[in-house]
C-alpha cells in the first residue's frame, strides 16, 4: 500500500540569521515529493570576516538535485534578503517565479541594469490573488510592511494548511498600500491552520511597532522647521518613506531631488505601478545647485554607510553635484543594521565635523520597523490559532523568544529548527525527518565560491596575518643558484627590536634549504615544504602571528 503524502517544511536560509531567506515545502513521500520554494534572498558581506565578498546566498545544491520537481519560486515581497538571489542562483533552478506586480517590476529593472543577457520571466499576481502549483494551492494575502506589496501566503495542500508570514507588521495606517488582511486572516483560522511559519524579528521587543503615519507626522514637521538644506537618506525600497518625505518637502515649499541609482530605480517603478500617484515629480541631482538652500531637498542612498553610495560621498564632500555647509540638516530615517555600526558612525561624524546637523531615530521619530513586536505576534497568533507555530527570520535570540510566546499564547506544538532541517509539518506529530545539505555559497566578484573554497579561507587568513611569498632557484645539485627572493605583504616592517622583518626571513630561508640533506635539496616539493614551514615558525616567534606563506622552487 501506498505511504500517504507528507507536507514538509525546511529553512534552506534565513534561520539562525536575519537576511538570506530561502524556505521550501513539499508534499509527498519520502521516494517522491514536489517542491514548493519561497523566497531566493541574500545576505551581505562583512568586511572585517569576509574580506572582498560581495554578497552571501544559500547553497542551493539540494533544488538544483530536485529541479524536475520544484514546481515555482514565489517570493513574498521585493526586499533584497528575500529576492536578491535570483538572478545568480535561477539559472541553476530555471523553475517558474511568481509575484505581484511592484515586486516583479522592481526585479526587472534590477535584472535591465545588470550586465547580463539573462531572461528571467516573472508571471505576476494580484494582490489577494490564488495561484495552484502542483499539489499546492497559494493565496497571497497583502500585509504591511516597508516595502509595497508584501504578502504572506496561505499554502493549502491536502494534508493542511501553512500560513507563511513572510515580514510584516500591523500597522493600522500605512503610508502606502492596504493594513495587514486582519479579517482574511480570521478567516483562514476559522478554516484552520496546520502551521503558522514566523517572522521573529522583533520577538525581543515589547509592545507595537509604531505606524508609519506617525513617522511622516514627525518628517514633515522637522522638514519644515529646518533653515538650509535638507537630506534624508533611508532604504531606498521604502516607498512609503520615500512617499511622506515627498509630502513633507512640498509642504515645506522645498524640491525633492533622488540621488542614487538605487533610490531612482524604486521611484521609478513605484510610479509606475501607483504607489507614488499624486505625488510631486522628482527632480535629478543635476537640479540641486539650481534651487535656494531652503527650497530643496535631498533623498539619498546610504543610509548603511556604504562607502560608494550617496550619502558616504557628501560627508567627503566629493559628491560631484550634492554639497552641505554648516547649519543644513541630514536625516537618517533608518535604523543601522547590526555589522553596519562602524560605516554609519563614521559618515556621521564626518557630517558633524562639517557643523551640519545629524538628526537619528535616537532622536525623533524619523523611522519605525517594518516587523511585528510582541503585541503584534500575540494578534497574529489569535487570529490564526495554528496547531504548530515555527519560527523563522531571526537569529537563535529571536526564534528562541517567539517560540516562548507561542508556549505562552496556549499553541499546541511549537518547535524551533536550523537551516537543513526536514520538518514533518503532517500528518501526525511534527518532527525533525531529515537533514537536507544546506550552507552559504559567496560571491566573489562574478564567482560563486562553496563556504569552503580556498579563496574564502585564506582571504580571512590573510586579512588576520598577511602572505610571505618566497622565490628560490636552485641547480640540478641542490645549491643555492642565487639569492632567494622575499615578499612579506600586509606584515610589520620590523620586529620589537627594530630589526627588519624580511631580513630575518631571507636568513631563515637560506639556513634552512643549506640545513637540508643534499638528496632533499634535489626534490623540489620537499625543498617548498621545508622553507614554507620555516618561515610561518620564524615570523610567529617575531610577530606573534602565522602568516600564509608560498614558496615557488624553481631548478635551474
Amino acid at each position: 500500500m501506498a505511504r500517504p503524502d507528507e507536507f514538509t517544511f525546511a529553512p534552506l536560509g534565513g534561520v539562525g540569521e536575519i537576511g538570506m531567506n530561502l524556505s521550501i515545502y513539499g508534499l509527498g513521500n519520502r521516494h517522491q515529493r514536489s517542491w514548493l520554494a519561497v523566497d531566493l534572498g541574500v545576505s551581505f558581506g562583512d568586511e572585517e570576516h569576509l574580506p572582498g565578498i560581495d554578497l552571501i546566498m544559500p547553497d542551493v545544491r539540494f533544488l538544483e538535485k530536485e529541479k524536475k520537481n520544484l514546481v515555482g519560486l514565489v517570493l513574498t515581497h521585493a526586499h533584497e534578503d528575500h529576492f536578491g538571489a535570483i538572478i545568480d542562483l535561477w539559472p541553476k533552478l530555471g523553475c517558474p517565479i511568481y509575484a505581484t506586480k511592484f515586486s516583479a517590476s522592481l526585479f526587472a529593472a534590477k535584472l535591465a541594469a545588470e550586465r547580463t543577457t539573462l531572461k528571467i520571466p516573472i508571471t505576476e499576481v494580484p494582490s489577494g490573488g490564488t495561484i495552484d502549483l502542483g499539489p499546492f494551492s497559494v493565496e497571497f494575502i497583502p500585509v504591511a510592511h516597508s516595502i509595497p506589496e508584501s504578502h504572506a501566503l496561505a499554502i493549502r495542500t491536502s494534508v493542511g494548511t501553512v500560513l507563511h508570514t513572510g515580514d510584516w507588521k500591523i500597522d493600522p495606517t500605512p503610508v502606502v498600500g492596504p493594513p495587514t488582511d486582519e479579517a482574511r486572516l480570521r478567516q483562514l483560522g476559522d478554516e484552520g491552520v496546520l502551521a503558522l511559519i514566523g517572522d521573529s524579528t522583533n520577538a525581543v521587543r515589547d509592545g507595537r511597532s509604531p505606524s508609519e503615519a506617525e513617522v511622516a507626522v514627525s518628517l514633515a514637521g522637522l522638514i519644515k522647521s529646518a533653515k538650509g538644506r535638507v537630506a534624508v537618506t533611508t532604504f531606498a525600497s521604502n516607498v512609503g518613506r520615500i512617499r511622506a518625505v515627498a509630502d513633507a518637502a512640498k509642504a515645506a515649499g522645498r524640491e525633492v531631488v533622488l540621488v542614487g541609482r538605487a533610490m531612482d530605480r524604486v521611484a521609478q517603478v513605484a510610479r509606475e505601478t501607483g504607489h507614488l500617484d499624486g505625488v510631486q515629480s522628482f527632480r535629478g541631482p543635476e537640479y540641486y545647485g539650481h534651487f535656494p538652500p531652503d527650497k530643496v531637498l535631498a533623498l539619498c542612498t546610504g543610509s548603511q554607510g556604504e562607502p560608494r553610495a550617496a550619502l558616504a560621498r557628501i560627508a567627503k564632500d566629493d559628491h560631484p553635484e550634492i554639497t552641505l555647509n554648516k547649519g543644513d540638516c541630514v536625516i537618517f530615517s533608518s535604523r543601522t543594521i547590526p555589522g553596519n555600526e562602524k560605516s554609519v558612525g563614521s559618515i556621521i561624524n564626518g557630517l558633524v565635523t562639517q557643523g551640519i546637523d545629524v538628526i537619528t531615530d535616537r532622536d525623533h521619530l524619523v523611522h519605525v520597523s517594518g516587523h511585528p513586536r510582541r503585541d503584534e505576534l500575540r494578534e497574529m497568533i489569535s487570529w490564526v490559532r495554528p496547531q504548530l507555530l515555527i519560527p523563522v527570520h531571526g537569529e537563535a535570540l529571536h526564534l528562541n523568544e517567539h517560540a516562548k510566546l507561542a508556549r505562552q499564547m496556549g499553541v499546541p506544538k511549537v518547535m524551533t529548527c536550523r537551516n537543513g532541517n526536514l520538518i514533518r509539518l503532517g500528518p501526525g506529530d511534527p518532527a525533525v525527518i531529515d537533514q537536507l545539505p544546506s550552507g552559504r555559497l559567496y560571491k566573489d566578484g562574478t564567482i560563486l565560491e562553496q563556504d569552503t573554497s580556498r579563496a574564502v579561507v585564506e582571504r580571512r587568513k590573510m586579512a588576520f596575518a598577511g602572505c610571505a611569498f618566497v622565490a628560490l632557484a636552485l641547480t640540478e645539485t641542490g645549491e643555492l643558484a642565487d639569492d632567494p627572493e622575499v615578499d612579506l605583504v600586509g606584515m610589520p616592517e620590523n620586529n620589537t627590536a627594530g630589526e627588519p622583518l624580511e631580513d630575518i626571513v631571507f636568513d631563515a630561508v637560506v639556513s634552512t634549504v643549506e640545513g637540508l640533506p643534499r638528496a632533499r635539496r634535489r626534490d623540489p616539493d620537499a625543498v617548498a615544504e621545508s622553507v614554507r614551514r620555516t618561515v610561518r615558525s620564524i615570523v610567529q616567534a617575531e610577530w606573534g602571528k602565522k602568516p600564509l606563506c608560498t614558496v615557488h622552487v624553481l631548478t635551474v
